[in-house]
């Protein structure tokens, strides 16, 4: 077991299986490229025994540049990007993918710049490369980035087509949590020798030239446009196939599309990214209570595969909700919502279901906009509706065009015995953050508990204000969202003068444990408090400790 972030993960898998990385920094894709770099530095090999060559360019249309060459050269590519980075790549991702030329892009989703720029998470950034030709294949929390990531680079070798290997930025590539790590001999096993010297056979060379890279005209640009059917149809049954052997060299299984809930659900929900272990872990609290409820968990989103979707979705489903983190204006649907409806309209038109569920889409989470189970549970209410509202939204109060669906904002479960969570205040650079992560590192590595560690903080970074949400379990943990009101058993504040500023008591459960950094002695604490924060200790009994630290 380590304790790792999600850039961390797929950086690993990334150093492992490749030869020439090239690099270009951007939030929140950053560190992968500073992990591989700083390996190489220290000579760390891949799995041939070779020192990757990291190259740093000067910008995303150069790395994207510099990885087309290396990769006609024969030799084993990736990048690290998001966001607009992703986007100055489209050129050359339309001729790699055009060329069938096998690699894996990690992204880490983030909002594209629209009205505003914004750092953080959705998948606005992916969905815009939907057409370059790679596959989509995404990761629902730090373990699956690093299963995802081996599984991405076998199967881009063996079926020649190449894959973005996705995540949520912020929100996964920054956590960081308690995953079994795979070690390099079962990334070895993974990859056919086969595959890696077909890759280099294709390479350019004067010993056996081609042609590639021409100029076609209306009589033959066509034909060849489709030639690349086969390879793309094959892909989804290479990539399970890829699954199932990872499967049997670590146990853990998935499948294109991962089902969780009732057998005999009536509601569904279809997602991706980390929202998806949100939704999963409220399925199984609103199944204890009765509700006959489930969700379909998206990992190879490209490619498609229509059957193997509806496969997924039991039989006895009566209405659907396809959930995007991504809004495309002016169209009646978003993408993952509308590839869900062809899929289950061509299965009732082949016979394979009787008849059609309700089936609405909506939009969450942009730009790392909070998804909670109080957010799951409204929406499966709405499916429960005999109408229930399409093109909605959640998660945020829209008074203008009135899509959004209300939900209750103090909903929450207890989670399972034993899970602990603390918050911690503090300001950007003061050492909070970095404490917390050692916190989890130490706890997750030298006990038998599971961790989780996700830092709140702006795009200002230094000197703002940043809030740690702390996880700690005998068993896993789902939780990808914030810790809730009356939710945390231990809170903290590094700054006294956010004590005027946040009500950061609200998150204290009765009879938690508050932490003030203060150089207030200890027989004037009391009376510097504000009377608010005074009253709310004694009537949840909070237990007061002060550090001058």
């Amino acid at each position: 077991m380590v304790v790792i972030d999600g850039n961390e993960a797929a950086a690993t898998v990334a150093h492992l299986c490749n030869e020439v990385i090239a690099i270009y920094p951007i939030t929140p894709a950053s560190p992968m490229g500073e992990h591989a770099d700083s390996w190489s530095a220290e000579g760390q090999t891949n799995i041939w025994g070779s020192v990757p060559k990291i190259v740093e360019m000067q910008s995303e249309g150069g790395a994207a540049g510099a990885i087309h060459g290396a990769l006609q050269a024969g030799s084993l590519t990736t990048t690290f990007t998001a966001s607009q980075g992703l986007l100055l790549m489209l050129p050359n991702m339309y001729k790699i993918a055009g060329e069938l030329t096998p690699m894996v892009i990690h992204v880490a989703a983030r909002s594209l710049a629209a009205q505003a720029l914004s750092i953080f998470c959705d998948h606005s950034d992916v969905m815009a490369a939907r057409s370059t030709g790679f596959g989509l294949l995404a990761a629902n929390s730090v373990q699956e980035v690093m299963d995802m990531a081996i599984i991405a680079h076998a199967a881009t070798l063996e079926g020649r087509v190449p894959l973005i290997h996705f995540f949520d930025g912020f929100r996964t590539s920054h956590e960081i949590s308690e995953i079994e790590a795979v070690d390099a001999d079962i990334v070895r096993a993974m990859i056919n020798d086969e595959w890696v010297e077909a890759h280099r056979g294709r390479a350019m060379s004067p010993e056996h030239p081609v042609v590639r890279g021409t100029a076609q005209n209306p009589d033959v640009f066509f034909q060849a446009r489709e030639g690349v059917n086969s390879f793309y149809q094959k892909m989804p049954e290479i990539i399970q196939g890829a699954m199932d052997r990872f499967a049997s060299l670590t146990g853990r299984q998935y499948r294109l599309f991962d089902y969780a809930g009732a057998d005999d659900a009536e509601r569904v929900i279809i997602i991706m990214g980390s929202a998806a272990e949100t939704t999963h872990e409220t399925v199984e609290h609103l199944n204890q209570q009765g509700e006959k409820v489930g969700v379909v968990k998206v990992h190879l989103y490209r490619p498609l595969d229509p059957k193997a979707l509806v496969a997924a979705i039991p039989r006895s489903v009566k209405s659907i909700a396809v959930l995007d983190r991504t809004k495309e204006p002016g169209a009646d649907g978003e993408p993952l919502y509308k590839d869900v409806v062809t899929a289950m309209a061509e299965a009732q038109a082949a016979g394979d279901i009787d008849a059609l569920p309700k089936m609405i889409g909506g939009r969450y989470g942009l730009s790392s906009k909070e998804y909670t189970p109080g957010m799951v549970k409204a929406i499966y209410d709405e499916l429960a509706k005999d109408e229930p509202k399409h093109n909605f939204t959640i998660g945020i109060d829209d008074d203008l065009t009135h899509t959004s669906l209300e939900w209750d904002h103090h909903y929450h479960y207890r989670e399972e015995d034993g899970v602990i969570g603390a918050i911690f205040y503090g300001l950007g650079a003061d050492g909070t953050v970095s404490a917390n992560k050692n916190a989890i590192k130490i706890i997750g590595q030298e006990t038998s508990l599971h961790t989780q560690g996700y830092f709140v903080y702006d795009s200002k970074k230094s000197g703002a204000v940043t809030v740690s949400h702390l996880r700690f379990a005998p068993g896993p943990i789902r939780s990808s969202y914030l810790l809730g009101d009356e939710a945390a058993q231990f809170v903290a504040c590094h700054q006294t003068n956010f004590l005027e500023r946040f009500d950061m008591l609200a998150k204290a459960e009765r009879g938690a444990s508050f932490l003030l950094n203060t150089p207030v002695p200890a027989d004037a604490v009391w009376r510097s408090l504000p009377s608010v924060m005074q009253q709310q200790m004694i009537d949840k009994q909070i237990k007061f400790y002060i550090i001058d630290g």
